[in-house]
């Protein structure tokens, strides 16, 4: 969609923004001031209140129509706000006037009550472009018609033009170009100030709510993501270096005990636990390189992911935008961990010939890609080997999404949060 096609798009939302909310606006404010008030007014008596949660809930309804319109204007998805319910088993009276103590509800009606300020300065200057830029341009087609007295001097006569057709036809051509130059930019701003005003009063506290639990949910995340971690190294070490350490132990009290009666033996002991100590060492070395390599904190994502690569027993292509630099901590751990284990599962269960690891970056945000053109089957769920990554993506405000069909391919993508 070429820039022409997606301004004049944007134009027809904005207009029809606009020229909508002017009859909502005022029917919104009709309707509910009108139940508001003569609730209020009614409050000495109990029929008072049912109007008055009338109106709440009316102005419920019209702020629903107003999100439904939002989107097409702002770009973004509007949050629905949690209303406020009566607890389970309350009596009929609590229900009754539990939206009276909804904040939302509150916002709601203020909204109603108050849009058609902005709705009716919106409808009004949209009008005036639009009847200025189409009048303008096309005066010449019925400027004809419109009589002339002897008396009448037009605008081209009041600024000294000559007091022709011509000068009048030229004149609103003039007048008309200025109006359609400056139709999307002053049609773009009132959208802007009448949807702004309504996101906030109607969308503001759920956004906050939804922040809100993102952050907790990250923050679940984040933790069990470090238990499985934890539990995982524990595991790690309990098979590999702690078995070879006990190993070691033993060999080495075996050859305190054969020094004394076979020399000759004890040569063979000691390389057999020099062995042993070898691959204790090893196992330990790699045990640090999936925690946080070394190269990763001296050198950064692409020589760590370069060294990653390298020791991969599928051959790994990896693909690494040029303008990657050192990015945050966090950040760049989360990156080489999602790598890490993608990696780890091709090489275990995938039976894959060959996998491809692409890292870019896109303003704020890094953008991780792990293929490979194994069997497929490939999930996040519990007791698969890539379990965990969700968690461990999720706990920085990213996102992970694993597309594996039975047959494959196989595709991890990681984006992150890199600011």
């Amino acid at each position: 969609m070429t820039a022409i096609s997606r301004t004049t798009r944007q134009l027809g939302h904005d207009s029809a923004y606009l020229l909508i909310g002017f009859p909502l606006g005022l029917l919104s404010f009709v309707v509910v001031f009108t139940l508001f008030a003569t609730g209020l007014g009614m409050l000495i008596t109990v029929v008072g209140i049912p109007i008055l949660v009338a109106s709440f809930y009316t102005a419920q309804g019209f702020a629903t129509l107003e999100r439904l319109r939002l989107p097409a204007v702002l770009h973004r998805v509007i949050p629905r706000p949690r209303y406020r319910g009566a607890a389970a088993g309350s009596g009929g009276w609590r229900r009754l006037v539990t939206p009276l103590r909804d904040g939302q509800r509150w916002l709601d009606l203020l909204h109603a009550i108050g849009y058609w300020i902005l709705a009716t300065v919106g409808f009004s200057f949209l009008v005036t472009w639009w009847a200025g830029t189409l009048g303008g341009l096309t005066y010449a087609a019925w400027g004809w018609s419109i009589p002339q007295g002897e008396d009448s001097k037009d605008l081209n006569v009041l600024i000294g033009l000559p007091d022709t057709y011509t000068a009048r036809v030229g004149l609103n051509l003039v007048i008309g170009l200025v109006f359609l130059l400056t139709l999307v930019p002053v049609t773009r701003l009132f959208t802007l100030a009448q949807a702004q005003f309504s996101r906030v009063l109607l969308a503001g506290l759920a956004e906050v709510q939804d922040r809100i639990s993102d952050l907790s949910e990250q923050r679940d995340s984040a933790v069990s993501a470090e238990a499985n971690a934890l539990r995982r190294l524990e595991r790690d070490i309990h098979d590999g270096p702690q078995q070879r350490l006990v190993r070691l132990a033993m060999d080495l009290g075996r050859a305190r005990q054969q020094l004394d009666t076979d020399p000759v033996a004890v040569r063979t002991t000691l390389e057999e636990a020099l062995g042993q100590a070898r691959e204790t060492l090893d196992e330990l070395r790699a045990l640090s390189r999936g925690i946080a390599p070394p190269i990763l904190t001296d050198r950064g994502l692409p020589a760590a992911l370069h060294a990653l690569a390298a020791r991969g027993i599928v051959p790994v292509s990896l693909t690494l935008d040029p303008s990657l630099e050192r990015l945050a901590p966090v950040t760049e751990n989360t990156a080489y961990f999602v790598v890490a284990e993608a990696l780890a599962n091709v090489a275990k269960h995938s039976r894959a010939n060959a996998c491809g690891v692409e890292v870019s970056r896109y303003g704020d945000r890094l953008m991780v890609l792990v293929m490979d053109d194994g069997a497929g089957g490939a999930h996040v769920s519990k007791g698969h080997g890539l379990a965990g990554l969700t968690d461990r993506v999720r706990a920085v405000g990213g996102t992970l999404t694993v597309t594996s069909p039975t047959g494959g391919p196989t595709e991890i993508r990681a984006e992150l949060p890199c600011e």
